[in-house]
């Protein structure tokens, strides 16, 4: 497709919007790691650390390409500043988790790099430099761009000097009655020493001059905005300007209120902050009995983790900045000073407050096939065939409905479950606990470990134990990753197996808003493979033969390498050999040589990759088949689908895992073969669709950089436009 071969033209510089000079174009020009070196012989070592890109730093480029969606005036203006808030949210988990390893890495005097050699150090080092420059523009973008934008839609964010005096007077009582009665100050001298802060808790330190009710001198106090105000606040209809809607920040209202706090004291300066701790969970599997109740203690930690970024206020003056980056052990480099909130990912709640549909996406209705559309039951429609549905074009609805016939059917004998993530009031969780109550075997693998979903996994695992399901939280030293759910029902006599197979979680929201393949089959073989790793997480022994899943830790990444090694081999005889990996992330090392042997070959490798991917493209007789891009759009893409040309014969997979380690071998994971021909087909056609993008691609170059596609003269194609065309339900 020589559509996808334009990644060497320079990109051009976007036209500045009015009032900003955006430190860098509207494409991500910041190296994911790589540095500038001689390109290396085509007979080099497959290993040599000059063919990737770092780990962290791929990483942190996906979330400045999320970035430069608020940029882009193709989505409607709340959802830029959705994608601005996302942003805010993406660096929040990047510093608790991959930043936080680092210093952890270098705490301890590991010096291990990754495949592409780096030390932690210099990761950290670039990451600082990075994150510093990409912050500095989120707020410059939210002050300079969007907010101007929104208040020319008649939506405004009152900052304190423009506050009019009926709404200097509604805030003050607001003041008294909502914030003053919750809110905690704590003086600082050697009797109230400085107070252990929740992680990414909006406080502010503020000085003080004068003596207090006991004669203190004024000094230094910590000021915690609670943590149950909302941080973003609607101003009444009446004191708004006609046909606005008008929000002030919590913070402001404190700001403008602080000598309140401390009577007869002069506030000489109060500056917001925000502490961002490690927030890894750490459990050890071999000292654990009782990984539920080692996780509620994990989890209370977590909150209070050693510190790993300091936010302030960009007017803070430099001492109090100091000060505090000695409380919390931090270094220069550490400090982020921010012009607004601190804490941006708060105003989320703006987003579900505001009545404004012709500033948002419009609304659609997911599609079904016609095989669900015709059938009284979920059950009954996969008796007659497979059915594939593409997610949040499809809807997950037969997903729930399939679980809630069970749960009734008084012919269902048994059901069995994986849950990762699910969310706390959940169809799938209601259909088991209705299951359980109506006699069924029920036994649910609930993962306890998915990253900040610990807390709601172990209220969900009481609430099914209680309801008399049987509750296993997998195998200790992994993870269970795989989505599956089987249902034996007794029919005519027999038993009849059924089974969904997804790429995704059992989540009714993020369904709405993330990518991916759900397969609803009866497949005598396929059910039984499923069957089988039910046995084997709940079970003893040894690995049972799977007849077509492909199942990790066990087979998954051998026969990943053995087929992208295969397609190779076709093309080392002279055969057309072509390969399509979509996934989340592509780090693994053997699968990346894999990928660079076929390309060697002359397979022709087209890899979707949204988010981390440390294989280096277009480098001549190393990777010079292998074109990787990055579609970022009003979805999140999830789907995990691998294609192999093979000779004419081709094989299509879904699965849960992606192209990485942890999910290769320190995870369960299932991988799924699309037997019907047709649905084969039609995935094939999605991701051509995928590759053929020019609105929402970016093309990774061999230099690090992405570059997004531009339509040029060519029809604007967006893929996700055109897959909600194609499968959602007709308005």
């Amino acid at each position: 497709m020589e559509e996808t071969r334009g990644s060497d033209r320079q990109p051009e510089r976007p036209t500045p919007v009015r009032g900003v000079e955006p430190p860098a174009p509207r494409l991500n020009q910041t190296r994911t790691g790589i540095k500038p070196k001689a390109l290396p012989d085509p007979e080099a070592d497959l290993a040599d650390p000059g063919l990737y890109f770092n780990r962290e730093l791929s990483h942190l480029q996906f979330n400045v390409r999320v970035l430069e969606q608020a940029l882009d005036e193709a989505h409607p203006l709340l959802n830029r500043l959705m994608f601005l808030l996302i942003f805010s949210s993406n660096m929040d988990e990047f510093f608790e988790i991959r930043v936080a390893g680092l210093k952890n890495q270098i705490l301890l005097g590991d010096d291990a790099t990754g495949a592409d050699g780096r030390s932690p150090r210099s990761v950290l080092a670039e990451i600082a430099q990075i994150a510093h420059a990409q912050v500095a523009r989120q707020y410059q973008v939210l002050n300079e761009v969007l907010i101007p934008a929104l208040e020319a839609q008649r939506l405004r964010f009152r900052r304190r000097g423009d506050w009019t005096e009926a709404q200097r007077e509604w805030v003050r009582d607001y003041f008294e009655t909502e914030i003053m009665p919750v809110i905690s100050p704590i003086g600082l001298d050697p009797s109230h020493p400085f107070p252990r802060l929740v992680n990414k808790s909006l406080n502010f330190i503020v000085q003080l001059e004068g003596k207090d009710a006991f004669g203190r001198e004024g000094g230094l106090a910590i000021l915690p905005a609670p943590r149950s105000l909302p941080r973003v606040i609607a101003l009444p209809e009446g004191l708004c300007e006609t046909g606005f809607s008008e929000y002030v920040f919590l913070s402001s209202m404190i700001h403008a209120h602080a000598e309140e706090v401390f009577p007869g004291m002069m506030v000489l300066g109060c500056y917001q902050f925000r502490l961002t701790r490690n927030a890894d969970l750490s459990v050890d599997p071999e000292e654990v009995s009782d990984l539920a109740s080692a996780l509620r203690g994990e989890l209370l930690s977590r909150r209070y983790g050693s510190g790993v970024r300091l936010e302030v206020a960009d007017n803070c003056p430099d001492e109090l900045a100091e000060f505090l980056l000695r409380q919390f052990q931090l270094e220069e480099a550490d400090l982020f000073r921010v012009n607004g909130p601190v804490n941006l990912t708060r105003m989320m709640s703006v987003l579900g407050d505001v009545e404004r549909p012709e500033l948002l996406y419009r609304p659609f209705t997911p599609g079904l096939p016609k095989s669900l559309r015709k059938a009284d039951s979920v059950l009954a429609a996969i008796t007659d065939g497979d059915i594939l549905l593409h997610h949040p074009f499809q809807s997950f609805s037969p997903v729930e409905e399939m679980l809630g016939e069970a749960a009734r059917d008084p012919d269902v004998l048994a059901i069995k479950q994986t849950l990762y993530r699910t969310g706390a009031d959940s169809p799938i969780v209601n259909a088991l606990v209705e299951a359980a109550g109506n006699g069924k075997e029920v036994t649910v693998v609930i993962e306890l470990r998915a990253r900040f979903d610990e807390a709601d996994n172990l209220a969900l695992a009481s609430r099914l134990q209680e309801a008399g399901a049987i509750v296993i939280y997998g195998v200790m030293a992994y993870k269970t990753h795989a989505k599956m759910m089987h249902i034996v029902r007794r029919e005519r006599g027999k038993l009849r197996h059924y089974a969904h197979l997804g790429t995704g979680n059992y989540h009714s929201r993020t369904a709405k808003l993330y990518t991916d393949y759900s397969l609803l089959t009866a497949d005598p073989v396929l059910c039984a493979d499923v069957h089988k790793v039910f046995q084997q997480l709940s079970g003893m022994g040894r690995a049972r033969h799977i007849e077509q899943l492909l199942h990790a830790p066990f087979t998954l990444h051998e026969q990943m390498v053995a087929r992208i090694d295969r397609e190779a081999e076709h093309a080392r005889k002279g055969k057309r050999a072509h390969l399509i990996i979509k996934c989340n992330s592509l780090t693994e090392p053997k699968l990346i040589q894999a990928l660079y042997r076929a390309s060697r070959a002359g397979v022709e490798c087209d890899l979707i990759i949204r988010g981390m991917c440390c294989l280096r493209p277009s480098i001549p007789g190393i990777s010079d088949n292998i074109r990787v891009r990055s579609i970022i759009g009003r979805f999140l893409e999830h789907t995990r689908v691998f294609h192999f040309h093979n000779d004419g014969q081709p094989e299509t997979w879904g699965s849960s895992a992606d192209f990485m380690a942890r999910n290769m071998f320190h995870r369960v994971e299932t991988c799924f073969p699309l037997l019907d021909k047709k649905l084969a087909a039609r995935v094939r056609k999605d991701l051509e669709t995928y590759l053929v993008d020019n609105c929402q691609s970016w093309l990774l170059r061999s230099d690090g950089l992405y570059v997004k596609q531009q339509p040029g003269s060519a029809a604007p194609i967006s893929a996700q436009e055109t897959l909600l065309f194609a499968y959602a339900a007709r308005a």
